[in-house]
């Protein structure tokens, strides 16, 4: 799930979205968007495939499966 840690921030900061923005903008709590990036929680497929379509890449990507 590295790569998922990785990434997820990466393209949060991209967009220059906190973690309160992205919770608003996803409906994901800011609470459980923070424990994935700390990789204390593991996202579900739900949550990783709203992610994806809202940073627009694939699930594949987000995960690191893809670059």
């Amino acid at each position: 799930m590295e790569k998922f840690i990785e990434r997820l921030k990466e393209l949060r900061l991209a967009k220059k979205f906190t973690l309160v923005q992205l919770a608003k903008e996803t409906g994901i709590s800011k609470s459980t968007l923070s424990s994935w990036e700390t990789g204390e929680r593991v996202p579900s497929a739900l949550a990783i495939i709203t992610l994806a379509k809202f940073f627009g890449v694939t699930a594949d990507y987000l995960l690191g499966l893809d670059d």
